[in-house]
């Protein structure tokens, strides 16, 4: 069936005006009344157009489709959230390979010999293991790495791209050890060492040409990069370590005295990577302290938890004693804690330290510390965890615990480490 030539110009003029409307409404989907400005050539009845409807009218496929409501996000729990703090890393370092050498032949109207042009292959890239002040953590690093491989080499004597290097960003303080070995100490911002070199190009033939021998087809394959294993430790995981037996509150007094959000629960060994929360002061300094899971009787055997995380309180400066004083003994339980360290390493019990008595809120947490305070001569910190107790007073001796670390490392000739 033809339409009418005047229905075919009302269809299309309607499409226009009806476009334009909703252009300026800036509308996706609605109802829309107006009145319609026909041109006077229309020959049509001009009353049955005065009031037009144009129903849900859209100008895109988007805003055509049915509604859907947007899903809503799982809750990620607190514990997943967490961002662990690591101070060891053991790393599988490949170079890149070298990109094979090229055998061609050069090809051209009216030239019959026109002899070998095979370009070299290009070199593979290297890992290179560089320092950057702004990592505190090697969170970062993966646990395996392979660099880039060099571009093969091509005709008309084209050479092939040299890989680019792959980096490693470390922060200040971390040595490199390769069996045992120290092979780098990383102590400036921007220092690189090289872990692993890339493999060299391939030769074309046009590298054999000689006068012996006017056609080399002969062309080597690019070398395979330097594979090591290496193992990367922080000399300092943080200022101070919380060193206490499990449950006595060491993650409730992090979140107590910084930012960080260790995962808390009222159950033992909550705790099974170390965290790092910054103490934060008015005069711009920061003092990171490193809650350690807690240690049992023989962790120096490899008990419990084990001698992985007395290789966490070996890189701190300065120590703070963690004890429940809701458990009976509490002074027991810092001899426990200065044997363990001392078997594991001397000396290890001996640096600068304080002695924290946790759980001060509970009822027989007082004569425990009138107890504790008699048998041991060094001076103890009360605090709650749960209520913020006395938590200035500890943060206050934070910071003597922390300017004596400078004036010690200043005094000796080193670079103390800051946050």
């Amino acid at each position: 069936m033809m339409l009418a030539p005047h229905a075919l110009f009302l269809r299309r003029w309607l499409l226009q005006e009806g476009t334009r409307l909703f252009r300026r409404k800036a509308s996706g989907s609605m109802v829309l009344t107006a009145t319609l400005r026909l041109p006077s050539h229309a020959n049509i009845e001009r009353d049955l157009v005065r009031t037009s409807s144009v129903e849900y009218f859209s100008t895109s496929c988007v805003n055509c489709a049915k509604s859907r409501e947007l899903k809503g996000k799982r809750d990620i729990s607190e514990k997943k959230l967490t961002r662990y703090f690591v101070d060891h890393r053991r790393v599988s370092l490949t170079g890149g390979k070298g990109g094979k050498g090229a055998s061609t032949f050069h090809s051209e109207p009216r030239k019959e010999f026109g002899g070998p042009d095979g370009g070299n292959g290009g070199d593979g890239g290297t890992i290179i293991i560089k320092v950057d002040q702004q990592i505190k953590s090697l969170s970062l690093v993966e646990p395996l790495y392979r660099g880039m491989d060099g571009e093969s080499g091509g005709s008309k004597n084209c050479y092939g791209r040299n890989a680019a290097h792959t980096y490693i960003r470390v922060p200040l303080g971390t040595i490199v050890k390769e069996d045992g070995t120290v092979v780098a100490d990383l102590s400036k911002h921007g220092q690189e060492y090289v872990a692993a070199f890339g493999g060299t190009g391939g030769k074309g033939n046009r590298f054999f040409l000689s006068n012996e021998n006017r056609a080399p087809t002969k062309a080597t394959p690019g070398e395979h990069g330097q594979e090591r294993v290496l193992h990367l430790e922080l000399r300092t995981m943080a200022h101070a370590g919380m060193v206490g037996f499990p449950n006595a509150g060491k993650s409730s007094l992090l979140r107590a005295i910084s930012n960080a959000k260790p995962a808390v629960a009222a159950y033992p060994f909550t705790t099974l990577n170390p965290h790092v929360g910054i103490v934060q002061y008015q005069d711009h300094e920061q003092v990171a302290v490193a809650d350690i899971p807690g240690i049992i009787q023989g962790a120096h055997r490899n008990r419990g938890l084990g001698i992985s995380f007395l290789r966490h309180i070996e890189r701190c400066r300065f120590l703070l004693f963690v004890l429940d004083l809701s458990g009976p003994d509490p002074w027991a339980q810092l001899q426990d804690l200065r044997f363990e360290l001392e078997q594991y390493e001397t000396g290890l019990s001996k640096r600068p330290q304080a002695i924290v008595g946790n759980k001060i809120d509970l009822p027989e947490a007082r004569a425990n510390l009138s107890a504790l305070q008699s048998r041991v001569p060094q001076r103890i910190i009360p605090v709650s965890a749960l209520t913020g107790h006395n938590v200035e007073e500890l943060i206050l001796h934070l910071r003597e615990l922390y300017d004596g670390y400078l004036q010690t490392e200043e005094s000796a000739g080193g670079q103390p480490v800051r946050w």
